[in-house]
Order: C-alpha cells, then structure tokens, then sequence
C-alpha cells in the first residue's frame, strides 16, 4: 500500500447506553503515526446503519444537548417501520439520515485543521450495540 493512503479501523467501546464518544484524540494519534507532517485529508468512516460521525464542541453539554436534541426529532418509542431490537430501535436506522456516518477533514503539516471548539464524534444511538468500528484513512497530498 502506498503511504499517499493509509487505513485503519478503530474500535470504540460504546456499552448499552447512547453516546457521543470524542475521537479527537484516536485521530491525532492515527495522523501522528502515519501523516508525516503532510498535508492531506482524513475521512472518517461507521461501517453501521446506526451511528454517525459529527463535528461538534464537547465537554461544555453540547454532547448532551445532542443527543436531547435527537430524542425530540427522533422519539424511541412505537412509530417507527423497523421494529426489531429496544423498543424504538427504528429512530437508530434513521440517525445516520441527520448525523452521516461520514466526515472528510483537512489535515495540515499532519495535524487536524479543527476550529477551536470543534471536536471529532462518533454518536451512537443505539444501545443494542456495545462496541463500533471507525475506519480512518489518511490521503496525503499530492507534491506540488
């Protein structure tokens, strides 16, 4: 494999309780490993139909307010087509329509472009889960 592209997946222990988890962290260590001090991008991948990555401020509540906030657009309880698992368990196969299961960054000089309070989350809203793979690949740059 090229080191223009790296890949790998991250396991992230998530339990049986709905979760924003800060990957800030995972994807610096990830960049300090194979980044070099290029620029590039990160993308950030959830192989799940039912968690999502997002780019939010964490430790001051927002976290918490998201997750509040997707209770309101999304209530756990009977509505919902997909039927199988918790009671409400379908709101979890729409999350990844509001919160993708995506997310591309710049990196720059193998560091992550991020705004000052911005931070790198995977949002797990199902509690059937316990455990979430994240797949982070590095695209270096071409040289100029």
């Amino acid at each position: 494999m090229s080191d223009a592209f790296t890949t790998r997946v991250q396991h992230v222990p998530t339990g049986s309780r709905e979760r924003v988890v800060d990957l800030t962290r995972d994807c610096e260590a990830f960049l300090g490993e194979v980044a070099a001090g290029r620029d590039g991008l990160l993308n950030l991948f959830v192989p799940h139909a039912t968690a999502g990555i997002a780019i939010i401020e964490t430790g001051a509540g927002s976290d918490d307010d998201l997750l509040a906030a997707l209770h309101t657009l999304l209530p756990a309880d009977d509505r919902w087509q997909h039927r199988h698992g918790s009671p409400g368990h379908g709101r979890d196969h729409v999350l990844p329509a509001i919160v993708p299961p995506h997310a591309t960054l710049p990196v720059l000089g193998g560091r992550l472009e991020l705004g000052t309070w911005q931070s790198v989350c995977l949002v797990d809203t199902n509690r059937d889960n316990t455990e979430r793979k994240v797949r982070m690949t590095f695209l270096a740059g071409g040289q100029s």
